[in-house]
Formats: structure tokens, C-alpha cells, sequence
């Protein structure tokens, strides 16, 4: 074929790129042809379906299928009602990375306040102050209750939330029991973990997990996830970052909720 264009490949929509360079010839084409796809699905607010998306591309639909799978699968399309592809919510964090590096340095605040105006949910960073474990940062969000004893300063129930449980993995088993001893295990609702034991049970399966999570623990119909930011030798330097939400969008949004909250982490890391 003309110009070495293979069966398959992208004819370039100069709708789509109005502004495209000269071509190199060490293109790699499957790329290219990806790239096409998202351009054309992104172009159009109903989505498209896989025959659609080859005509207007200028591919095999055997081609189309290929790619649409395979961008479905990494989460960069979404496959909608008959059959039409949409875009992704795999897009969207690609968009927040762009938009971080154009930003350049953060500060701490400046994450939690974009973090909570990503996802709408109340964000907190807990350190351990004084040999207490507190809220040293709040920033609300409107999709979050509001829960008015987890404000700045708050340093009970470590072992009813998410970022009291995040600290007390970074102690040893020792320091976890003195400080329980101390601080006490007080009830807060009838799913609040009031025993040293169950407390030892529920930080080991929690760590597996990378993100500690409670339910019902601190408030009934509440939800939170933590992650720590900074697991330091000095207790002083630890930190860690959680985020409160009603108990049904954790269930339902688990997986991006604890994704997001281990990017916003990454992020606190060189700040701290």
C-alpha cells in the first residue's frame, strides 16, 4: 500500500488532530491506532459502536475489535448499552497526572483540597502528637456527613477509625497495647471493636490490604479509608491520610475510592 500504510491501520481524521506533524517512520502503528479510537469515541458524547469506530478510524473491524477490547479491559473505555464504547474513568486519572505535572509543587493542603474536590469526600491527616494519636488537617467535603467530633485536634477512638487504625499498625504490638491501655476502647456504636484481640485481628487482615478501612465503627452509615503516607522510626513523623463518605459509596466505589486515596498519598510523600 501507498506511503508502507498496512491492512488495519489508522487513516489519519485531520478533524480529530488539526495540527498534526510530518510522520515519522518509526511509528509504532497498534499505538497510533489506539490512540485514533480514543480521539473518535472521545469526539462523540453518545459513544460508538465497534463498526462505527472502524469507518470512522479507517480500520478492519476485525481491528476495531481488537483495540476495543483491550482498552476496555485497561479501563480506558467502558462498553455501554448496545454495544457502544465510551470513555473510561482510567482517563480521568491520566488527566490528573497531566494536570499535576503542569502544576508543579504542591503543597499539603493543596492536595487535600484537590483531593476533596476530585472525589467530594472530607479528607483528614492524622500524626501522632504528643504520644496522641490526631487530626492535624481537615478539609470538608459536601458528599462526606458531616461528623463533629473528627475535627483538628480530635485525638480519641483511635481504634473505631480509619486513620486511628492506620497509625496503630505503624507501633509495634507493645506500643499498640500501652497506648490502647491508655487511651482506652470506647464504644461508639455496636460495631465498634472494643477488644485488644479483635483490634490485633482486624489491623492483620487490614495490612494485607495496603488501605484500612471501618464500617459502621465510628458512626453507623458512615464509612472510612486511610493510607499511611509515612511510616517513620520517629512516632512524631508518622502520617497518614483518610477520608469519610456514607457507608453505600464505599461499598460501591471501593476500589477507585482506595485508589485515589493512595495516589493522594504518593503525592504527600516528598511534602512531609
Amino acid at each position: 500500500m501507498a506511503g508502507g500504510q498496512q491492512p488495519g491501520s489508522a487513516r489519519p481524521n485531520p478533524n480529530l488532530n488539526p495540527k498534526r506533524k510530518s510522520e515519522p517512520s518509526d511509528l509504532i502503528r497498534s499505538v497510533q491506532r489506539a490512540l485514533r479510537v480514543m480521539e473518535a469515541i472521545g469526539a462523540a458524547p453518545n459513544g460508538l459502536t465497534a463498526k462505527q469506530i472502524a469507518r470512522r478510524c479507517g480500520l478492519t473491524l476485525p481491528t476495531s475489535y481488537h483495540l476495543v477490547r483491550t482498552l476496555t479491559y485497561e479501563g480506558y473505555l467502558i462498553r455501554g448499552e448496545e454495544g457502544r464504547f465510551q470513555v473510561g474513568l482510567a482517563l480521568s486519572d491520566r488527566f490528573a497526572d497531566l494536570v499535576a505535572t503542569m502544576r508543579g509543587p504542591s503543597t499539603v493542603a493543596e492536595v487535600l483540597r484537590r483531593t476533596v474536590g476530585d472525589t467530594g469526600y472530607s479528607h483528614y491527616l492524622g500524626r501522632v502528637v504528643d504520644g496522641r494519636i490526631a487530626v492535624t488537617a481537615v478539609i470538608e467535603g459536601a458528599r462526606s456527613p458531616h461528623l463533629e467530633d473528627l475535627i483538628l485536634g480530635f485525638d480519641e477512638g483511635a481504634h473505631a477509625t480509619a486513620l486511628g487504625k492506620a497509625l496503630l499498625s505503624t507501633m509495634s504490638i507493645q506500643e499498640r497495647r500501652y497506648y490502647l491501655r491508655e487511651a482506652g476502647m470506647r464504644k461508639y456504636t455496636d460495631y465498634t471493636v472494643t477488644e485488644p484481640r479483635a483490634l490485633e485481628y482486624d489491623l492483620a487482615q487490614l495490612a494485607t490490604q495496603g488501605i484500612y478501612t471501618e464500617i459502621n465503627q465510628f458512626r453507623t452509615g458512615v464509612g472510612c479509608a486511610a493510607s499511611v503516607v509515612r511510616d517513620d522510626p520517629d512516632p512524631r513523623c508518622r502520617t497518614v491520610i483518610a477520608c469519610t463518605m456514607p457507608l453505600p459509596e464505599l461499598e460501591r466505589y471501593g476500589p477507585r475510592i482506595k485508589s485515589r486515596l493512595r495516589r493522594a498519598a504518593d503525592e504527600l510523600i516528598p511534602l512531609l
